[in-house]
């Protein structure tokens, strides 16, 4: 995925797969159906959260019929095919409803902070796999797009897994998170190479330091405590965004680099 010369204004054309040309950016079209499933933001919410989830299902109509269903009570603002087909749901300025029980620096029920997108995929329930090319660029040209309209910090642009470790794993660990912060989307450490999966810490003297990185970053976790499945869930969570090589659940030499790489980027702002 080739470096982005700016940001997108995408411009709605209902009911259409017609392109829209916008001067500076690349041709682009969102498709418009409409969601009943979503209300009102909390009066006074900033919007400056962007989650980004996968479909988890085996087609692209199925994902949408689902969002659009009133009896799912599940939504999202966009969702991108794998062709690169954007399709709206929800206004922005409406609260969708994609993130569940969440967390997130300090804040919960996320849903009225957020912006969420799905992405086409039919996750690791059905057959788990690479997300093309064409999907990344529209999912990094449509996160542009948002940033114009919303002062997101890139620390707040998060997987849905990031806010619910503990039952989702959504994007998943095939997500290209590098090429999107390359672009301009969210956080990636450089020059933090993988040390492999020796040196794991379980005691909990040793992991406190790792409970404080990870809570400082933003994920909910407890202050002290030896290695627990509720630790490793989160660790997943991490590993699926920022240590994708090797998704152990461990504190490994690995995922310690990368932790203390993102919490620099995180305190840099």
């Amino acid at each position: 995925m080739t470096r982005r010369p700016a940001p997108p204004h995408l411009r709605l054309v209902s009911n259409t797969e017609a392109w829209v040309d916008v001067p500076g950016a690349p041709r682009m079209a969102v498709r418009e159906e409409a969601s009943p499933n979503e209300d009102e933001r909390p009066a006074g919410m900033p919007i400056d959260m962007l989650i980004l989830h996968y479909t988890g299902m085996r087609s692209a109509r199925a994902a949408i019929d689902l969002l659009r269903d009133p009896a799912s009570q599940v939504s999202s603002h966009y969702v991108v095919d794998e062709d690169g087909a954007v399709t709206r749901l929800v206004p922005e300025a409406r609260r969708a409803w994609h993130a569940g029980v969440s967390y997130w620096r300090g804040h919960t029920g996320l849903n009225g902070r957020s912006i969420g997108i799905e992405i086409v995929n039919p996750g690791h329930e059905w057959g788990y796999r690479d997300f093309p090319v064409l999907q990344l660029a529209a999912v990094c040209d449509l996160c542009l797009s948002i940033l114009e309209r919303h002062p997101i910090p890139a620390r707040n642009i998060v997987a849905h897994s990031d806010v619910a470790p503990d039952r989702k794993q959504d994007p998943g660990e095939r997500f290209d998170w590098r090429a999107l912060a390359e672009n301009g989307v969210g956080l990636w450490p450089e020059d933090a190479p993988d040390l492999g999966t020796g040196g794991i810490i379980r005691d909990a003297a040793a992991l406190r330091s790792v409970r404080a990185a990870l809570a400082e970053i933003g994920y909910q976790v407890a202050a002290e405590g030896a290695l627990d499945p509720a630790l490793s869930s989160v660790l997943r969570a991490f590993q699926r965004h920022w240590r994708p090589e090797a998704v152990t659940g461990q504190a490994d030499d690995g995922t310690l680099v990368r932790l203390l790489a993102v919490l620099r980027l995180v305190r840099e702002g």
